[in-house]
């Protein structure tokens, strides 16, 4: 079964052909990180389309694909081609004799659950890895409980495994917040610190993404002076809107060769309005729509069983999501 897991597949984009400008910060050298406020808002303020037509065997052509088959991240689609033609560039200047500098891509990924972060991690991860950044371009996804040890000394000997793991690619931390919560005393304060000394003494040779929601990571960040400016990319993942829901909810059926009838579209609109207005801050986007459809699926297959004890369905039948087999808990 294809992995879905925060990933959509779409009917393209936006239909302005320039996706809108929603990233909080921009990409920086790590020289020029304190550059002025107004040289930030104005790189802010002008919105960057993607207009160059891409040869057959560019390496943002697969990349791009990738990108344009996930519903919505307009904000993130374009600082990924950012990148890219950043890099892109940097290569040209090299080869016309001109220095570039060299560039930080750890990155900070803030967004309530499954709105594409994991997702995004591995394309930049592939995108690295094309562009000739990382080596490998595998990621490595961890959380508080991989990296924390239970006494004086495990948890620094745990970080550095997994960094040594993720060297050639992305190390993605998730709830990266959780390993400020226990206070100066708690294990998690000795993993950030391990994190801190792996990206100078592996510099360029991995990529850290922290991940998690907007306000734990403001205030994970401020626990230490010293680590905002180590993430010159941060990349806000909006919620979805109720008509991108159901669009992932029907291409997540499609996919499958299943039919969202309209009755059951409508049904489902319902309830996801209901259900984004009353877990407005713990409600998990796609990854919920994902479980939604799912149990849909074997609603749909005890209903035809129980319909079609002694033969089988049509192929049209087969294919309906009827309302009756949405179902959730009240």
């Amino acid at each position: 079964m294809k992995q879905m897991d925060e990933r959509v597949v779409s009917t393209g984009g936006n239909g302005s052909g320039r996706p809108s400008r929603q990233i909080n910060v921009v990409l920086r050298s790590s020289e020029s990180y304190a550059s002025t406020s107004s040289s930030a808002q104005a790189l802010e303020s002008e919105p960057v389309a993607v207009a160059k037509p891409l040869s057959a065997n560019d390496p943002f052509l697969e990349i791009g694909r990738e990108l344009d088959s996930m519903v919505g991240l307009d904000n993130v689609k374009l600082l990924i081609y950012e990148i890219y033609a950043l890099l892109q560039i940097s290569r040209m200047r090299s080869d016309a004799g001109l220095t570039g500098g060299s560039h930080v891509y750890h990155m900070i990924f803030t967004g309530n659950p499954g709105t594409g972060k994991t997702s995004i991690a591995r394309i930049v991860a592939k995108l690295f890895n094309k562009m000739g950044v990382l080596s490998k371009g595998h990621m490595i996804e961890v959380e508080r409980a991989d990296l924390v040890g239970e006494y004086i000394g495990h948890t620094a000997q745990k970080t550095r495994d997994l960094v040594r793991k993720a060297l050639g690619g992305v190390l993605f931390v998730d709830e990266a917040y959780s390993l400020a919560r226990g206070g100066e005393k708690d294990f998690g304060k000795e993993a950030i610190d391990t994190l801190v000394k792996a990206m100078e003494d592996h510099r360029n040779q991995f990529v850290l993404i922290l991940a998690g929601y907007p306000l734990e990571i403001e205030h994970f960040l401020l626990t230490n002076p010293g680590l905002p400016s180590r993430f010159p990319i941060q990349i806000d993942f909006p919620d979805y809107s109720i008509d991108q829901l159901i669009q992932i909810a029907e291409l997540m059926a499609k996919d499958r060769d299943y039919t969202l009838m309209p009755q059951s579209v409508f049904k489902l609109r319902q309830h996801l309005m209901q259900e984004k207005t009353m877990t407005m801050f713990a409600f998990s986007n796609a990854r919920y729509v994902r479980n939604v459809i799912e149990k849909a699926f074997r609603h749909q297959a005890v209903r035809l069983l129980n319909q079609y004890p002694t033969g089988s369905p049509g192929k049209q039948e087969l294919m309906a999501v009827r309302p009756e087999d949405l179902k959730w808990e009240k």
